[in-house]
């Protein structure tokens, strides 16, 4: 019995080191970078029977998947046809920027391939009552159909009112497609979604699992928050379908910013929505194409993720920070930079920006939390003010260049939404819708109190160390 076992053991061991060795070749070829090749190759061999599943839920950086089927289809049937048609739609809403900013931020109609639009109105939604009230207000008013994404729907209070808005607008005869991610709703029950499929609601899960090589990855999630009406009407922003979104849960208060939007921009927001519905379904939804003016603010539509060929997340904070000339404010919940972001962020206040992160004090996600101090003593040496929440969570995303530029939607300063998750933001050229942003961050800034290298370093050894063996997992963070 125990020659059985010693030869069971050695076996399982020499298969995981040739299964290692072969991972680790596939690490090479696809690492974004020689220092991440270099770790994995050097624990898949040395530690393979612990490394390889890591290394197969975290390891990939691209969702081939995605690219595939967006690939494959049909120009004719495909949202990437709908493009062509939506620049077409949007080309009289074209927007003529200021020289500055077209020398500065033309860029990302390349990188996004969705173009800045005149015509628009956006409205600020600060926190869970007036966003979910609005988003409530404008399901009930559809008349053609309804569209909503959340990365995160729960079964309690708030998630019951969605449901019932939802359930009393498709039985008044308006089709509603609701899409969820299926890693970050993995607590919805089969009971909460009953309901909405008995009514005809269509509802679907973004996963990442079409395909084997797709199977088992915790990478790729779907974190954008979509709510579009009628092709005339969206929402998106920080906020999920939750009641500790509401100011309800452990954390209280939760700080948050969503945006109203209407006009042109509108149609940018449905296409990225009916490409993750097509990723999802590979049905081809049949949306209201026409755009109608609205306002006079010019914005745009920034979505990212892993299935771009560049990274197109990054180059968003990337350009922001190169752009700015004397003010950059910052708000994420987590903060875990890049070393070329953190490197651009020093830069930017050694120029004289006025550099501004804001952080919440409280922790969600402990290791994020940690790995946030290991970024003080860079910060303290150029310059930068980093400000921590004080009245509850803090959980915006919120980027304020100069007095005109701003970002809003679901991207946080940290690898994940960087590299490895779906997000989309707003991008706004509008003096006065600048003003605004910078009114709500000065409110918050008196909320907050700022933070400096000290606080790390008078804190006990146990805490410091923690913080170190944090910032060991800031690639998948």
């Amino acid at each position: 019995m125990r020659l059985d076992f010693a030869l069971i053991l050695s076996t399982l061991i020499a298969v995981s080191h040739v299964l290692g060795f072969i991972s680790s070749l596939h690490a090479i070829n696809k690492s974004r970078t020689p220092q991440g090749a270099m770790a994995w190759v050097l624990s898949l061999n040395i530690i393979p029977w612990l490394t390889l599943p890591f290394y197969w839920v975290f390891g990939r950086n691209r969702f081939h998947g995605y690219i595939e089927a967006l690939r494959q289809q049909q120009p004719e049937k495909a949202p990437p046809g709908q493009a062509t048609e939506l620049h077409r739609q949007l080309a009289p809403f074209a927007a003529h920027l200021p020289p500055t900013i077209d020398t500065e931020f033309a860029v990302l109609e390349k990188l996004s391939r969705t173009p800045f639009t005149t015509g628009n109105h956006i409205e600020l939604l600060i926190d869970g009552e007036n966003t979910f009230s609005a988003i409530f207000a404008a399901i009930d008013s559809a008349k053609v159909y309804v569209l909503v994404q959340f990365f995160i729907i729960k079964h309690d209070q708030l998630g019951k009112k969605l449901r019932h808005h939802l359930i009393a607008k498709v039985k008044s005869g308006v089709p509603v497609c609701l899409l969820y991610d299926e890693i970050g709703s993995h607590a919805l029950p089969f009971r909460y979604l009953s309901p909405l499929v008995k009514a005809g609601v269509s509802v679907s899960a973004f996963n990442s699992t079409r395909g084997p090589s797709n199977h088992f990855q915790l990478n790729f999630r779907n974190h954008r928050k979509i709510v579009v009406i009628d092709g005339q009407v969206g929402f998106l922003g920080g906020l999920n379908v939750g009641d500790e979104y509401m100011g309800k849960g452990r954390l209280g208060h939760w700080r948050d910013t969503h945006l109203r939007l209407q006009g042109p921009v509108v149609q940018s927001l449905q296409k990225v929505f009916s490409s993750d519905w097509y990723w999802a379904t590979r049905q081809l939804l049949k949306l209201n194409w026409d755009a109608c003016c609205a306002g006079k603010q010019t914005a745009m539509i920034y979505p990212s993720g892993p299935a771009d060929e560049l990274e197109t997340c990054s180059m968003l904070f990337h350009q922001a920070i190169v752009a700015s000339q004397h003010r950059l404010w910052i708000a994420s919940p987590y903060f875990v930079p890049s070393l070329p972001v953190m490197d651009m962020l020093q830069l930017a206040a050694l120029r004289g920006v006025d550099v501004r992160i804001l952080l919440p004090s409280k922790p969600d996600h402990k290791l994020v939390y940690l790995s946030s101090f290991s970024f003080l003593e860079a910060a303290d040496l150029a310059g930068i003010k980093i400000y921590r929440y004080q009245k509850g969570f803090l959980h915006q995303k919120v980027i304020l260049v100069d007095d005109d530029f701003t970002a809003i939607g679901t991207a946080n300063l940290d690898n994940r939404s960087l590299r490895l998750n779906f997000e989309v933001m707003a991008v706004t050229v509008d003096k006065a819708f600048a003003q605004s942003v910078a009114n709500m961050l000065e409110q918050d800034f008196a909320c907050s109190r700022q933070t400096s290298y000290k606080d790390l370093s008078s804190r006990s050894c146990l805490f410091q160390w923690a913080v170190r063996a944090a910032r060991l997992f800031d690639p998948i963070l």
